[in-house]
This record gives C-alpha cells, structure tokens and sequence, in this order.
C-alpha cells in the first residue's frame, strides 16, 4: 500500500512537473511573432557589445506611435502621424547606438527594396521604415555602432518563429536602474509578450529595455531588477530614492525604454495612434520612474488586419499594455550580464 502511495505521488509530482514545463515552453513562444505576418530578426556586435533588432511587415501594417520621453532618437516617426499620407509600414527598426544607431534603418530599407517590398515608384520600391534607437554608448567601446549593415543582417535573419530574449539585438548594451549611477545599474535586454483571446484576436509586445528606472512586477509589486545598493547585490528601490529626494535627472538621457506592439486586429492610422497610446500603461506598472527627462521613451503599434471581424480599439490598447507589462519584466528576467554589469541571474546565484 505504501509503495502504491509513494508510486501515485511521484506520478503527480511528474505530472504537475510536465504541467510546468508545458507553461514555461508556451510562455515562451508567446512572442511579437504569435501575430501573423510578423518576423523579428536581431545582429548583436557582440565585440561591445550592441546591436539592432528589426520587426518586419512586409505586407505592410497600420502603424502608428506614441513617444513619451524628453530624449527620443527616432527616424520617420512623422509619417506615422494619423494626419499624413501614408497608411502603413513595413519595418521598424530598434537599436542601440543612440542617434549612430538609426543608420541601422538604411540596411532595413535596402533588404527591402532588393525583395521588391514598399511603395513602387518607377523601378525602384519605397519602404517605409521607421526606427528608433536607445544609449547604450556607455557600455564596453561606445565607438562601435550599430551601421546599415547591421540592420541588413537583422532583416535577413528575421523569422516568423519565437523572438530570442535577452541580451540580444538593440537589448546587448541596455542598462536599467541608473538612477544611483551607473557603477550601480543592471543589466536590461530584449522582451516579449503575447496574449491571444477566444476570439481569435492577438495583441503582442517586444521592448528593449534601458531604462533609468527599476523594473517592477505588478504581480507583487516586488523590484525584478533595478538599483543596486552599496552592497552590490540588493536592491536600493528608486521608489524610496525618489521619495528621499535623492534622485535627479539633470544632464543629457542615456536610456530609453523602446517598444513595438502589434497585432491582427483591423486598425485605422488613428485607432493604431491609440493603441500605441495605451501600451505605454505597460511602462508605467512596470518601470519606476519611468518617461523622464533622461529617458527616449517610444511604442510603435502594428496592425496586421487578418483578423476576420473588427476590434474594439480600447480592448486591443488595453491588452497591448498588458503585454508591454509582461515583455518588460521577461526582458528583466532574460538578460545576461556583461561589461561588468551584472543580470538579475547573477544575484540570485
């Protein structure tokens, strides 16, 4: 009889073991690319390291964006505007590199235009790329950038299959927790999010994350990684360094948070402004402080359009903030340390 209890609960042990192991594999392959028609390619310069990561919709999608941030490096975020002429994307590239990065988006175009992909204009195609880059200058040699070939090799690298997380692609260089200095700050890196409905409809987020502030768990509202205290290995928790009065944010921003959401929702231009809008809700539960002075806070939104019946534009911005909220704390979570600045993984040992 013993023995028969002893088999049974080992059986279910095994079992829930499964069960977990399950989750954790859905978990992560419920990326940017659960949406249809979405491929993600990264180059990381490893050498530094740095690099870019490139969201494609070679279809074209309705795109819109929403930058928060007094610190933004961005390229062709005019043209997404509801009120000008051109209705879609068909990239957006993220970076490191600062405003050097944006050349990155050069490389994209040219993959592009080679696949006959953007608008034809005589014998040549138009794509229309949009691009935004975060500092990571101050990791390893900042004299190494992310070039347009950079972002030739993240387009041609791009696939439909799950997006490789961490300290990848525009994530290699990004730092979060910098608000007691940079000797004291962690490592960020790439993360992604998704959340499919009964429905049908999937709404997906990708962040790099270099952000000034700590990362949060909303859960729980524990820090995930963030400030380190003198000691090195815990936490300082700028939420009691704001209240104390000892943060500032003078000088020039040398973080920023990116991110890009997308789903197969149909969207309007304007209704895609709004998404990008709300997704920025996501930061806010998750980094603390977050859209500051020294930050390029921005979100780019994608709307594939696949999905057979319209919808609701506030359900669609209220999931995307949700999955920015997950991304954020999966970029925490999956980040590695280099250049002497150490993961999350790194305290836990």
């Amino acid at each position: 009889m013993r023995a028969q209890l002893i088999a049974t609960l080992l059986a279910a042990v095994s079992i829930e073991t499964a069960v977990l192991q399950t989750e954790v594999a859905a978990q992560a392959s419920r990326t940017l690319t659960s949406v249809a028609g979405i491929k993600v390619g990264h180059h990381t310069l490893s050498e530094r390291p740095t690099g870019c990561t490139v969201i494609l919709a070679e279809a074209g999608a309705t795109a819109g964006v929403d930058v928060r941030g007094a610190a933004p490096a961005t390229r062709e975020t005019d043209v997404l505007s509801p009120v000008n002429t051109v209705q879609v994307a068909h990239a957006i590239v993220l970076s490191g590199g600062s405003a050097f990065g944006l050349d990155s988006a050069s490389g994209v175009m040219r993959y592009l235009e080679e696949k006959q992909i953007g608008f034809p204009f005589g014998r040549a195609h138009v794509p229309i790329v949009a691009a935004a880059a975060l500092f990571d200058l101050q990791v390893g040699d900042g004299k190494i950038r992310p070039t347009a070939d950079c972002g030739y090799r993240a387009a041609g690298a791009a696939s439909s299959t799950a997006v490789p997380e961490g300290s990848v692609g525009a994530g290699a260089g990004a730092t979060i927790g910098k608000t007691g200095g940079f000797d004291r700050a962690m490592k960020g890196g790439i993360g992604s999010a998704a959340i499919e409905l009964p429905s049908g409809l999937v709404v997906a987020a990708l962040v790099a994350v270099n952000a000034a502030g700590d990362v949060v768990d909303p859960s729980n509202g524990q820090i995930v990684a963030g400030v380190r205290a003198q000691d090195g290995r815990s936490f300082a928790d700028a939420r009691k360094l704001l209240r104390s009065g000892t943060i500032a944010f003078g000088g020039t921003g040398q973080n920023t948070t990116l991110g890009v959401v997308a789903t197969n929702a149909r969207l309007t231009k304007t209704a895609a402004t709004r998404v990008a809008q709300m997704a920025h809700d996501g930061f806010a539960r998750t980094i603390v402080p977050v859209h500051t002075p020294v930050d390029g806070d921005a979100i780019f939104a994608l709307a594939t359009g696949s999905l057979a019946v319209n919808a609701d534009v506030g359900q669609v911005g209220a999931l995307a903030a949700e999955a920015v909220a997950d991304a954020v704390v999966r970029a925490a979570r999956q980040a590695t340390g280099v250049a002497g600045v150490p993961a999350l993984r790194d305290l836990v040992r």
